[in-house]
């Protein structure tokens, strides 16, 4: 018997025509989240600090300002806000376009989701996600695209974020969720250690217009830095990780300030 609680049968494509979401693009791409969004914070970090003891490593590497990508694995539908919930700045993410119905449609378009229709050649969600990047937003996208539901990481990454990287230009931080493909065992009143871990930040020279080949290397490139990230958590466990990221800072400070590194070719 599986120790994971068993998921729902997934519903891949959305049968609504394109021009259904435009709406809610149109509001991501012009307004920021409102009070849908702290609230949503407050209750999911409050879950996340107690029952679930979420810690976070090396979270000073996500910038504080300026356009980033976060990149991390996904197991559960708490993963965007265990990454968001140690970082001060507020974080757009993009969901699949079934969840974009009432009721919870009214949080998501408050709290700055925009919708991506999986199984489709979604252009509008690569126009609000460059749209916000442009803006100097922090925009959370997924390599492997869904979620796993073997609780495992997969072999290869959706080019999705690699076509992202290249084009915008911008930096992509991997992160690494540690312990949350058991965060559904709560109904079976088991609550996991989650883990958080912040990978340093890697910028691609900015591609016009990149190949599929090209899109899928830097793809592949940021899940194999999540997997390094992931497989010293699974390794040295969270305390040794922990004891590691505060010895590193305490090093760092003792050391000249370097230049930021040149975008990778």
């Amino acid at each position: 018997m599986s120790d994971l609680a068993p998921m729902r049968p997934q519903i891949y494509t959305d049968p609504r025509p394109k021009e259904h979401f435009d709406r809610f693009h149109a509001r991501a791409r012009s307004r920021e989240p409102d009070w849908a969004y702290e609230l949503t914070r407050i209750i999911t970090s409050i879950y996340a600090y107690t029952l679930l003891r979420t810690r976070a490593i090396d979270v000073e590497k996500v910038p504080r300002s300026g356009p980033v990508i976060l990149a991390p694995n996904h197991f559960s539908f708490m993963d965007h806000f265990l990454v968001g919930c140690y970082l001060r700045r507020k974080i757009r993410f993009m969901a699949k376009s079934q969840l974009f119905k009432l009721p919870m449609q009214i949080i998501y378009t408050h709290g700055g989701v925009f919708p991506v229709r999986r199984g489709a050649a979604d252009e509008e969600t690569f126009i609000t996600a460059k749209t916000l990047l442009e803006r100097g937003s922090a925009v959370l996208m997924y390599p492997e695209g869904g979620r796993s539901r073997t609780g495992s990481l997969s072999e290869r990454a959706r080019r999705g974020i690699g076509r992202l990287a290249l084009e915008t230009g911008v930096p992509v931080v991997p992160i690494a969720v540690y312990g949350s493909s058991h965060v559904r065992n709560w109904k079976r009143l088991q609550f996991p250690q989650v883990t958080v871990a912040y990978g340093d930040p890697i910028r691609y020279e900015r591609i016009e217009s990149p190949d599929r080949e090209l899109q899928q290397a830097v793809a592949d490139e940021v899940l194999a830095e999540i997997k390094r990230l992931y497989s010293a958590l699974a390794q040295s466990g969270r305390r040794a990780a922990l004891h590691g990221a505060r010895a590193a800072r305490r090093a760092a400070r003792r050391r000249p300030v370097e230049a930021e590194p040149a975008a990778r070719r």
